[in-house]
């Protein structure tokens, strides 16, 4: 199930808010007619009243939502926290053998993900080497195997830390791990995020129309601007290299970092949005990361809870920057080679990730990291669009062949038939996506507003979602990109 689908906005949400609320409203018509002795609705008693049960309610939808579409690899989510919690209460009980115990859960973390993403890629560069097909080894990919893992990876890894208490509650900790807002695509969540509100969150209407709107936002994203602007992208990489002008190779590339930034942040916005109606505030995971003027000020606004969880936990585990200069290059070559391998088992994004660590270094080098300069942005950008070349294509040669294309600069004109035709069909896409990646509207929220820019809010916000619909009942092309991820 996917939040951008008929069956997710008018069945499943509307079903867990129903039953989320549920006490809430009987409390407030037993109240209306008398029948309790308050005079007023006390919030964070009748929160604390029944907040087993409404951790109970979103455990319960959790695991429905990602057994919809995956009725068997639920289990091995259900899997995943119970080891996980059993690894955190045994890391917490047994100190004196908690190094053994930490060794043995990421063997199992990482050994789960290696199995299920990697266990196919690695078998066939084998097969490449000792002359051997084993291309009849087919494994199913469970949605959000990266995102859910690599959260009870430091659920575990902090409280051997112990820069947070044990979850000594198996309800708790499944509901941390499996909560839908985030379950599929993130943001990767730190447990000291949530850990608070899992058991003392106080919902209220603020949040809750907030967090509407901030869903209803993320929506717009993803269903009016990624799922058209898409089709550019697909036409431009299903080409055959000899067939591609360099400006239709540009703008293939230019449609595909807007398509992959509306729905990567389309779906966080989303993801926060939901969580604020239900009480728990997620991190912001982007930050308007193509205003960058360099590629590290880049990495500080794109996908920051990825970022930031491969700096906490592999790049300072390896000695971060206090260490010889060589070691600290071989650590930023594990961080960024990590980085690639992470979002899927092919060359291509593994040479994605070693491409940003080249340039990050040669940043480095040049005391670039921290420079605000116009022609900053125009490089940051430029690199950008090369790697959506690298991280999009199929194979590696295809994508070294992509970028010879868009580098053909001799023979940019005449414009081909095809790079006219995408660009008139779609140039309002391409308007509003470039216009709204680079912070130029402002904002629509409810807070700290005047009260005829709240009914303007609201109006917005319907007509997103009515047009949302409209779309959504219409098109054919769904899918985010980040559940292969």
């Amino acid at each position: 199930m996917v939040f951008s689908s008929v069956t997710f906005l008018f069945c499943f949400l509307p079903a867990v808010i129903f039953f989320y609320w549920l006490p809430d409203f009987c409390f407030t018509v037993k109240s209306f007619f008398g029948q309790e002795t308050a005079t007023a609705i006390d919030n964070k008693s009748l929160c604390s009243k029944y907040r087993r049960y409404k951790n109970i309610v979103l455990l319960i939808f959790s695991l429905i939502f990602y057994a919809w579409g995956e009725p068997t690899y639920v289990l091995i989510m259900i899997l995943s926290i119970v080891c996980n919690y059993g690894f955190g209460m045994l890391i917490d009980k047994y100190r004196n053998h908690d190094k053994a115990l930490i060794r043995l859960s990421l063997i199992f973390n990482l050994g789960l993900l290696f199995i299920f993403k990697y266990l196919c890629f690695t078998l066939q560069n084998i097969g490449y080497l000792i002359n051997k097909d084993f291309s009849d080894i087919k494994i199913v990919l469970p949605l959000g195997i990266s995102f859910f893992t690599f959260q009870a990876m430091s659920y575990v890894i902090d409280v051997y830390k112990k820069k947070i208490a044990v979850q000594k509650s198996l309800l708790n900790l499944g509901l941390y791990i499996s909560l839908f807002p985030q379950l599929i695509a993130g943001p990767i969540v730190r447990y000291e995020t949530i850990a608070n509100e899992i058991e003392n969150r106080e919902e209220n209407y603020d949040d809750f129309s907030e967090g509407i709107i901030r869903f209803i936002q993320g929506l717009a994203k993803k269903v009016i601007i990624s799922n058209n602007i898409v089709y550019i992208a697909i036409s431009a990489f299903e080409m055959p290299i000899e067939d591609i002008t360099p400006a239709f190779a540009w703008l293939g590339v230019l449609g595909y970092a807007l398509q992959v930034y509306f729905d990567f942040s389309g779906y966080s916005d989303m993801a926060i949005g939901l969580g604020r109606m239900f009480g728990f505030h997620f991190l912001e995971n982007f930050n308007y990361p193509y205003i960058a003027t360099t590629i590290t000020d880049f990495w500080r606004r794109w996908h920051i809870s990825m970022g930031t969880w491969f700096r906490d936990y592999v790049y300072f585990s390896l000695g971060g920057s206090r260490v010889s200069k060589g070691r600290h290059i071989f650590n930023l070559f594990a961080v960024w080679f990590l980085t690639g391998f992470w979002h899927g088992a092919n060359w291509t994004f593994i040479a994605w990730g070693l491409y940003f660590f080249l340039l990050l270094i040669l940043e480095k080098q040049l005391d670039l990291t921290n420079k605000k300069t116009w022609w900053g942005h125009i490089y940051t950008l430029f690199f950008l669009l090369i790697s959506m070349a690298i991280i999009r294509a199929d194979n590696i040669t295809y994508a070294f062949g992509y970028i010879c294309k868009m580098l053909s600069v001799s023979t940019l004109f005449p414009l081909s038939d095809q790079f006219i035709f995408y660009l008139t069909e779609y140039k309002y896409v391409i308007a509003v996506g470039i216009l709204f990646s680079l912070k130029l509207p402002i904002h629509l929220t409810l807070q700290n507003q005047q009260q005829w820019k709240n009914y303007c809010t609201v109006a917005v916000t319907t007509i997103l979602f009515l047009l949302c619909t409209i779309f959504l009942v219409q098109d054919t092309y769904n899918p985010f990109i980040y559940f292969n991820f």
